[in-house]
């Protein structure tokens, strides 16, 4: 398999990952099960490979990174939102 193509299938599958997740949260309003300290740590390096992305000049890097982030900031967000502690 072309390693371009093996890339991008990678960055495709990693960047919807927490899709379905964020999905039933907002459907159930409930965010219970969901550990505060991963989601900082997987921002956090979500984050460090977008900057490694423009570091290298790689755009397949960025782009499903930055999607990834966007998709985690946005259950974050959530999380504080229905949070219930």
């Amino acid at each position: 398999m072309n390693e371009n193509i093996l890339g991008i299938v990678a960055g495709v599958l990693t960047s919807i990952s927490m899709i379905p997740q964020l999905i039933k949260v907002i459907r159930e309003k409930n965010v219970e099960d969901i550990s505060l300290l991963m989601l900082l740590v997987l921002i956090s390096g979500l984050s460090l490979w977008v900057w490694y992305g423009f570091k290298k000049y790689e755009l397949p890097i960025i782009i499903s990174n930055s999607f990834a982030v966007l998709v985690n900031i946005s259950l974050l967000i959530c999380y504080m939102k229905y949070n219930k502690k």
